[in-house]
């Protein structure tokens, strides 16, 4: 009998967590022709997620919980659990019942059919902020232009992988990650299924604008060197500019002689050139910081105890 892990991260969802359990409970005593799997990850939660995970384990043996040592963000909470679900395939999901787990069971025809990354697709945006949706739109097009890859769009973490895309992604092991775009980036066999998401079912979202704003410059600097190709065209053509403005200034002074004018032009060609130039090095900053990340190796969670030890 084939088994199907459901991975969950957690940050402070121990309203949601009941609500959730009920209905994955639900899903797994449907479709009884799988083993299951619940694998929550609690990201270094601060409220009472962790002794809700463990009530619920102590209720059924299929919750197993991994909780790591703080709160390493969501996209190495994925990572851990990846690292751990014992599954032919696992479903990907957030905990505040906004990707519904009715949707599993099509996902997993699919699956069956030979599809090995099914994904949920967004009919809408839903009620989101207008500079919210602008923003990421304005993502989804540089991505588009600046990657080798297609980086789907309206489509967040709920999906499921086989097998070998979870041995895949457990090879990736960047510390600047970004995980919708390793998903895409590994490639396989993909199939869209079309949702609409839902409300949150208790408490508040913690992703705010700057938080994916974050997130956004993690997915282009970790994809596409093209900031750094667009700093150095616009430095060739200010280059160029300044050239061409030198050897007209010199031939003016040389034909019609130098009084003394043109101080706010110099003050703003000054301003401009040095804007370009800290835009340049802030650009070249970020890689550099990625880098230094690399560089020092260390583990992308640390867990702190586990459902297994218990």
């Amino acid at each position: 009998m084939k088994k199907v892990s459901v991975l969950i991260p957690c940050f402070n969802e121990a309203q949601t967590l009941p609500a959730l359990y009920e209905e994955l409970k639900k899903l797994a005593d449907t479709q009884t022709a799988y083993d299951w799997e619940l694998m929550f990850v609690d990201d270094g939660s601060v409220d009472a997620t962790l002794d809700v995970l463990k009530q619920l384990h102590i209720k059924d043996e299929r919750v197993c919980v991994l909780s790591l040592s703080r709160n390493f963000g969501k996209e190495n909470a994925l990572l851990a659990g990846i690292d751990n679900v014992s599954g032919d395939c696992v479903v990907v999901m957030d905990a505040d019942l906004q990707d519904p787990p009715s949707l599993v069971p099509e996902m997993l025809t699919y699956w069956e059919d030979g599809y090995q990354d099914v994904y949920a697709k967004r009919r809408d945006r839903g009620r989101e902020p207008l500079i919210r949706k602008m923003f990421s739109l304005l993502f989804y097009r540089i991505m588009a232009h600046a990657t080798r890859f297609e980086l789907l769009q309206n489509v967040g973490d709920f999906r499921l992988l086989d097998r070998q895309c979870i041995d895949a992604m457990r090879c990736l092991r960047e510390t600047e990650r970004y995980n919708k775009g390793l998903f895409c980036w590994i490639g396989f066999k993909k199939k869209e299924v079309l949702f609409d998401r839902g409300n949150r079912s208790e408490g508040e979202s913690r992703w705010s604008f700057w938080s994916l704003l974050n997130l956004a410059i993690d997915g282009i600097t970790s994809f596409t060197t093209a900031p750094l190709r667009f700093a150095t065209i616009i430095g060739a053509i200010i280059a160029l500019g300044a050239f061409c403005f030198l050897v007209f200034y010199i031939s003016k002074t040389l034909i019609f002689g130098d009084p003394v004018q043109g101080f706010t032009t110099l003050v703003s060609v000054v301003l401009f050139l040095g804007g370009v130039q800290l835009l340049s090095i802030g650009i070249l900053g970020e890689y550099i910081g990625r880098i230094y990340n690399e560089a020092k190796g260390r583990p992308n969670y640390v867990v702190k105890e586990c459902s297994s030890d218990w």
